[in-house]
């Protein structure tokens, strides 16, 4: 398994299918709030924990499958994996909801592209094998400087950057990057589908409690709402699952390198069902200073690893 997923061409196909799916939910977000008439940050943080909680319930439907037995953790990994379902699900996740709620799709998807550079950053701290060079250096900043282009508007910094809008999306960034890097520490404790789906699990339920005690409340379920929900879910066990087998066998900064096709994804898919204009020079700029910066950091010569 080690060497299929390590595979140039599989660790390429594998990532860019995460990243399609994970680009798809900023405008299913959207389109949620709408079906299930979500108004408030309450409601929000509920309708993210019924989404996970049902993802960490398939996730660990298919780790019985495929082992063909109940899954289950040693007693010395439950703290590392449900301190992973917090960081990785819950924290995220409650700055994700009600940022988007704030913010448009494809501007949110832009943002949310930080967590690539987020990765490179925090791996340099926690892990002595991925150090930053001044390649990797030179590569974040033209990444982040397309987050500062999608804001460059009248009053962008002001009115239409809000710390519940762009603030959050920007928060949720941080603690996804990071947690790339703690699932990758925590990889060999156990495989990656009991870790995907007990911290989908923990995590989700903490969002659930967390969304009840806020006043939220979900309703408006029908057959197209129901789908979409499942859709929602079903996305997150695949490319959880998938992200963490890459990182098992991979180097952070090979994997994370590919969230700069989130936005590319996030954007296009947020036109196409949202009706958002982002046809706009500033929107391709900001997309192309992200993907300039990951080929930066990833090209040929002294390569991911480089220290």
């Amino acid at each position: 398994m080690e060497r299929f997923y390590q595979n140039t061409a599989v660790r390429t196909v594998l990532a860019l299918v995460c990243c399609a799916l994970w680009g798809s939910a900023f405008p299913c977000v959207k389109i949620g709030y709408q079906l299930f008439h979500i108004e408030n940050a309450g409601s929000q943080i509920l309708f993210a924990g019924y989404r996970f909680f049902l993802a960490g319930v398939f996730t660990f439907l298919l780790g019985c499958i495929l082992e063909r037995r109940i899954i289950t953790m040693k007693k010395a990994s439950i703290p590392y994996v449900f301190g992973q379902g917090i960081l990785q699900t819950t924290l995220q996740y409650v700055c994700f909801y009600i940022g988007l709620a704030h913010t448009t799709g494809a501007k949110g998807s832009v943002i949310n592209a930080s967590n690539a550079f987020f990765s490179i950053i925090a791996a340099h701290f926690l892990m002595k094998s991925e150090k930053l060079t001044w390649k990797k250096i030179a590569g974040c900043l033209v990444g982040f400087a397309g987050i500062i282009i999608i804001n460059l508007e009248p009053g962008a910094w002001g009115s239409d950057f809000s710390f519940l809008g762009e603030g959050m999306v920007l928060v949720c960034a941080c603690s996804y990057g990071l947690s790339s890097v703690t699932l990758k520490m925590i990889s060999d404790m156990e495989k990656p589908v009991t870790i995907t789906a007990y911290q989908l699990l923990f995590g989700g339920a903490v969002l659930i409690l967390l969304g009840v005690v806020s006043g939220g409340s979900v309703y408006g379920f029908n057959i197209k709402s129901s789908l979409l929900l499942l859709y929602m879910s079903l996305l997150s066990t695949v490319a959880f699952s998938i992200w963490a087998e890459l990182l098992k066998y991979n180097s952070v900064g090979r994997v994370a390198i590919f969230g700069f096709s989130i936005p590319v994804f996030g954007v296009g898919l947020s036109a196409i069902f949202l009706g958002e204009q982002v046809l706009s020079v500033k929107n391709l700029a900001a997309l192309i200073c992200v993907s300039v910066g990951i080929i930066i950091i990833n090209r040929k010569g002294h390569g991911i690893n480089a220290s």
